[in-house]
């Protein structure tokens, strides 16, 4: 984050976000605090000496801003826009009306003895189940963190699209997921058992054979927009890549703070020297409650699935048409 940008932010939170000076501390040096903690994972006693503050002080202001940083979240998530009739992007020209991808990630996080039973993982680590939605563009459209690791994507889903500030799907227009969720209105899945991570068709395999294999390439090809947005995100702020010690509310908040920064820095600076770099393979978000006819239920439809065939079939003409097979 380069000077003006940070005086940006400072701005922002000011007016839109109700953060104030207070007596000997600057807004500068308690959003500076902030960030140093979420970039750094810095502990409070080390901010203590940095700063040469109390560790009340510390914690007092990180928590002002973090409130901050939250109530501005509706002016910092993106709105998704479809792909276009017109659109030439060969990653996404074939998706008309796909608003983005989304996908769930595991961040690890503290929580109580008796909870963590339902936050393990198989590996053992203690982490919560965060549901990202992003555009074409790398930013985020919505999150909701603080689901148990116990719950599966497709319960997570569920939750974030029946909630009062839910994820705004319009009829028409979809999000492409993995193969973990169910393939309906709104929701594009590949094909299962069938090839689909991007490796698989990496080091010169063989071609697509058939329109499910060609369809599930393309597929993840654009939805890997997700799995980079989530390793950005992660190599961008060390807090969220080992558990801090904060209350698991407080820990929910810090996730859709970084993420809120991670847009605010996009939306700000020309380019971002993390994203240019390689990248390493319960709280309701503020969604929009405008009037609009939207999907509120995940379920698979006969139509939907005829819709994917039909999609997948002329991919695949297509490109062996351009082959001239």
């Amino acid at each position: 984050m380069n000077t003006n940008t940070f005086a940006n932010l400072c701005e922002l939170l000011q007016i839109h976000g109700g953060l104030v000076e207070d007596g000997s501390v600057s807004l500068a040096e308690q959003v500076a605090t902030f960030l140093i903690i979420l970039a750094h994972h810095k502990k409070n006693r080390s901010i203590q000496v940095r700063f040469c503050r109390s560790g009340e002080t510390v914690s007092k202001f990180f928590n002002k801003v973090l409130r901050a940083v939250i109530r501005v979240q509706s002016l910092l998530f993106v709105k998704s826009t479809p792909v276009e009739e017109d659109c030439t992007n060969p990653t996404w020209k074939k998706f008309k009306g796909c608003l983005g991808a989304l996908d769930g990630t595991y961040i690890e996080v503290t929580v109580p003895e008796s909870d963590k039973s339902r936050y393990r993982t198989r590996k053992g680590k203690v982490c919560t189940n965060v549901l990202g939605v992003c555009n074409r563009d790398l930013r985020f459209v919505y999150v909701l963190s603080g689901w148990e690791r116990s719950a599966s994507d497709s319960r997570v889903l569920r939750d974030a699209i029946t909630r009062r500030n839910s994820l705004k799907v319009p009829h028409g227009n979809y999000y492409l997921v993995d193969a973990g969720y169910t393939n309906g209105p709104g929701f594009l899945a590949p094909y299962r058992s069938t090839r689909y991570h991007v490796r698989e068709w990496a080091h010169g395999s063989r071609a697509p054979c058939n329109h499910q294999e060609y369809f599930n390439k393309k597929h993840s090809s654009a939805r890997n927009v997700i799995e980079r947005c989530f390793g950005l995100l992660k190599k961008k702020w060390a807090i969220l890549r080992s558990p801090c010690f904060y209350h698991i509310k407080t820990q929910s908040q810090i996730i859709i703070a970084c993420c809120l920064l991670q847009n605010f820095i996009q939306m700000n600076m020309d380019s971002d020297p993390e994203e240019e770099s390689s990248i390493p393979d319960d709280f309701a978000p503020v969604g929009d409650d405008s009037a609009v006819d939207r999907i509120d239920v995940v379920e698979s439809t006969v139509e939907w699935t005829q819709m994917r065939d039909n999609m997948a079939v002329e991919m695949y003409e297509e490109w062996r048409a351009s082959r001239g097979e």
